[in-house]
This record gives structure tokens, C-alpha cells and sequence, in this order.
């Protein structure tokens, strides 16, 4: 026996919503089809996404379907391109050039990273780990 459906406006006396009445429900293998189907498109959303990446990160072309190296080697040189951003910033503003603060807000994400970086350096020295961290991180 199974429960009752708490009613809501759009439902008639007896529960049923007039909207769903004349559409028939999903049958268990339809439901399975609908899942596999929805599975295989974030799959392909994410091979797509890889995809992407590997147009886009220089070196990355022909290093096969390794999604581990493909994100390593995009936090590598998202890193680079945010350094090259402060060499920038640091260069113009010692010209005496103002320099927008939007154009200064990615290099703030470099800070926060290095920080964290340093940070976990730390700990790992102080828990007598002491390799390099570097890897870890990216």
C-alpha cells in the first residue's frame, strides 16, 4: 500500500494533478535509458571539456587521454600566465603607469596560491615530511 501524495494547487480533489493525468509514467527500463542517456552526455561534456583544455594549453597536443596530466599541466600554466601578469603589473607600475585594479585581481589569486602553497610546505616540514610539495599542489 502506498502512501498518499500531499496535494498541491494544481491538483484535483483526488491528488492526481490534471497535468499529468493523461501522460503515462516512465516504465523501468525507460528510466534506465534516461539515466544511460544522461550519463553519457556529461561523460561527453567532460571529454569535450579535456578537449578544450588540450586546444588551449600549450604542450598538451598528442599526450593521449591522460585527464590527470592534462589538469596538472593546466594548473602549471595557469600559474605561469598569472606570474607573467605580475611581471606585467610590476613593470608598468614602476614606469609610473596606474594600473586598473581589475587588471590587478588575477594576480591576487597567484598570492592566495602561493601562500597556501608556502603554508603547506610548512606544515609538511614541521610533520617531518619534508619533500617538496610542488606536485601536490598542482
Amino acid at each position: 500500500m502506498s502512501e498518499p501524495r500531499s496535494k498541491s494547487p494544481q491538483d484535483g480533489e483526488n491528488g492526481q494533478s490534471a497535468l499529468h493525468d493523461d501522460k503515462p509514467r516512465l516504465t523501468e527500463e525507460e528510466k534506465k535509458q534516461n539515466h544511460i542517456a544522461s550519463e553519457q552526455k556529461r561523460r561527453e561534456a567532460i571529454r569535450a571539456g579535456f578537449d578544450r583544455l588540450c586546444e588551449l594549453v600549450p604542450g598538451l597536443e598528442g599526450h593521449g587521454r591522460s585527464e590527470g596530466f592534462v589538469l596538472k599541466e593546466t594548473v602549471k600554466y595557469m600559474r605561469e600566465q598569472l606570474a607573467r601578469r605580475r611581471e606585467l603589473v610590476q613593470a608598468a607600475e614602476s614606469r609610473g603607469v596606474t594600473v586598473p585594479d581589475h587588471l590587478k585581481e588575477p594576480v591576487k589569486i597567484l598570492e592566495r596560491l602561493e601562500a597556501r602553497q608556502k603554508d603547506l610546505q610548512e606544515r609538511a616540514r614541521l610533520d617531518g615530511r619534508g619533500h617538496d610539495l610542488d606536485d601536490d599542489e598542482s
